[in-house]
């Protein structure tokens, strides 16, 4: 079984109604061993949208790398992803951030996530689950010290609280 780290966002319908399902949807897949608490963060690179609903998921698979980005790129379509251009709204998101220690360059998927080590939307919900786990050389902590405030914040929802089928200190 492989440890694997997906971050769920989601800004466009009922961004919490979203990762829930998205949620349930890959309950039938992956086996969850951790969520992070949700958080509203500003939009990344394309600003004129509305916030986004954040979060990371620790999983374990028996999935290669690959066949686990057709199963979330699958989730994404199911629930109405469209790409119309980068960075634009979405209904969901879901990104593999890191797989075990793999380190990956394919045209498909690069792992870990680039851009993974600057991005205080995904780096503030993996500190939850895993605040000493290297990315880069560095741990989460670190990485997250050195990004700029994005005025992260949490999100108090009770059904993402209980959904959660895992041990967030499990291996």
């Amino acid at each position: 079984m492989h440890t694997i780290w997906i971050a769920y966002g989601s800004n466009q319908g009922d961004p919490i109604a979203q990762l829930l399902r998205a949620r349930q949807n890959l309950a039938t897949h992956l086996d969850e061993r951790g969520a992070s608490a949700l958080y509203r963060t500003p939009p990344w690179g394309y600003t004129a949208q509305p916030d986004f609903i954040n979060a990371v998921i620790r999983y374990r698979s028996d999935l290669a790398p690959l066949a686990l980005l057709d199963l979330l790129q699958s989730v994404e379509q199911q629930q109405g992803r469209e790409r119309p251009f980068k960075n634009a709204p979405r209904t969901l998101d879901l990104d593999l951030l890191a797989y075990d220690d793999l380190h990956l360059d394919h045209p498909r998927l690069t792992l870990p996530h680039p851009g993974i080590c600057e991005r205080a939307f995904v780096l503030r919900p993996l500190a939850d689950l895993n605040p000493e786990l290297r990315l880069g050389g560095q741990t989460v902590r670190a990485h997250l010290a050195r990004c700029q405030d994005a005025n992260i914040q949490p999100v108090a929802h009770p059904d993402w609280q209980t959904a959660t089928s895992g041990d967030n200190h499990a291996p």
